[in-house]
């Protein structure tokens, strides 16, 4: 059985692992329960009909494609 070399070395992971940090700050998916609008922000916010029920989801949990 051979050996498996790692994906990332340690510097890579840590730059992935800060990526992902970084997408899921900005990139917020918002879906409003009230009236079941959704758009993207760049943090979490009510909606212009007024609710504050809203669900947010990072992108980054989404696959591209």
């Amino acid at each position: 059985m051979s050996d498996r070399q790692p994906q990332f070395t340690s510097t890579e992971l840590k730059e992935w692992q800060q990526s992902l940090e970084e997408a899921d700050r900005h990139n917020i998916l918002c879906h409003c329960r009230a009236c079941d609008h959704e758009w993207v922000a760049s943090k979490p916010e009510a909606y212009v009909c007024g609710s504050k029920s809203v669900e947010h989801i990072a992108c980054w949990q989404f696959p591209d494609g």
